[in-house]
Parts: structure tokens; sequence; C-alpha cells
């Protein structure tokens, strides 16, 4: 009970701070600078890993953007930003039919990592949902994703969607933002006969974190065959 309740604190202390630094810039004309995180970790008395926290996830509502060696401002307006999409989604929207074959669903206790992403306490349970995503019948993407099991009781219980992003919107849990962390490596064993590639083929990896609202609700590790899948990532600006 009291890890929770420390969890609950530094939950709400991360949101105060956000709320905060949103009220300050609200209305303020792009470039305007944000407060700087000293000044934050003196205003609440917190440490500075929850100001950033607060930050980054201002940053990644493009409300801030930083610059390397200046500091932190108001972002100019996005222009064209889409909703998160999950892989059957982005399949269809490739012309390419989407499918799923469950590896692994089971309850397990959150590691370091993920309880971290997840924003519980290691130890807690979560839901371990591995798949092998398949397009037009090629196999394309090794998926582990893992699911709070507080907000998703019983999940694992039920038969498995194609589309977890389908079912989190079901259950009013759709994420509104993810975060998406991109790098390249080679497969391995397990990686390679599931993928049906050599071992050691270049992989492009994708650990991603998708948030509803305030909440995090899923964290997944994707491996994608290379020879098959390119990430398209649209850029602008206005002017």
């Amino acid at each position: 009970m009291d890890d929770v309740m420390v969890t609950r604190t530094r939950a709400l202390k991360h949101v105060q701070v956000r709320e905060y630094v949103r009220t300050l810039v609200d209305g303020l004309e792009p470039g305007a600078p944000a407060p700087s995180e000293r000044e934050l970790v003196t205003r609440f008395g917190v440490a500075r890993m929850t100001v950033r926290q607060a930050m980054d996830a201002l940053v990644s509502e493009g409300l801030l953007e930083r610059m390397p060696g200046k500091g932190t401002f108001v972002a100019r307006p996005r222009r064209g930003v889409q909703r998160p999409i999950g892989f059957s989604e982005e399949m269809q929207r490739r012309g390419l039919q989407p499918e799923s074959q469950t590896l692994l669903s089971r309850i397990e206790q959150a590691g370091p990592g993920v309880a971290r992403a997840l924003g519980i306490t290691e130890g807690d349970a979560v839901l371990h949902w591995r798949r092998l995503r398949r397009a037009d019948g090629a196999p394309m993407c090794l998926q582990d994703s893992f699911l709070n099991e507080v907000l998703l009781p019983g999940f694992h219980q039920k038969h498995m969607p194609t589309s977890l992003f389908d079912a989190l919107a079901l259950r009013g849990l759709r994420p509104t933002w993810v975060e998406d962390a991109i790098s390249a490596g080679p497969a391995t064993a397990d990686e390679a006969a599931l993928l049906e590639v050599e071992e050691g083929a270049p992989l492009l990896r994708v650990a991603r974190r998708g948030v509803c609202g305030e909440v995090t609700v899923e964290v997944s590790r994707s491996a994608y065959r290379a020879d098959r899948f390119t990430m398209w990532v649209q850029l602008g600006e206005d002017g």
C-alpha cells in the first residue's frame, strides 16, 4: 500500500508541474521561453526527474520544443498531425491484409523497465502479449506488448483481438499519443525463425509507449523485417 501511495504522489506532482507549465505558456507566441527546469524544481520542491517527465510530456504533445544549448520554448503549431495507429490499421492503409498470431499471453510481474514505462511499481501485474504479425500472409513483425492488468482485468482470458488499438478503444483506452524509439539491429535466432529470415539479418526495432489522456496503457517492443517494412515519417513547418 505504501508503494502505491508513493507512486500516486509522484504522479500527482508530475501532473501538477505539467499543468502549471501548460497554463503559463497557454496563448504565448511560438518561440516564447518556457520556465527552466531549475525554476520548477525550486517552485514545487520536487526532483529534477519529476520536472523532466512533465516537460517531456508537453514536448511530446507538441506544445513545447527543446533547442539544444538554448532551452525549451513554445512550439510552432503542428499541421496535419494524425492520430496514432497500430499495426493493423497501418497495414490496411498500405493495402495489405493484417493477421495476428498469439504466441504468448500471460500475466507476469513487471520488470523495472516495463514498470517505469507504464508508471507502475516493479512487480505489479502486467499482461505480456507476444504476437507474430503478418501482412498478406507474410511475416512482417514480431511484437511484445505489455499492458497494465489493473486497467484491463481478464483481458487475456478472452479471445485475443487482431487489433489491440481497436480493443482498447472499446474500453475508452485507445492511445491519444505515442512515443516511438526507433533503432536497428540483427535478428536473434528466435526472431529469425519466426520472421523467416537469416539469423543476423537486419531488423527495424520500435519501442513504443502508448498514452490515453494521462495514463500509459501499453508499452511494446516490435521487430520488423527491414526488407518488407519501410517506416514513413511526416515532417513539416509553417511558412
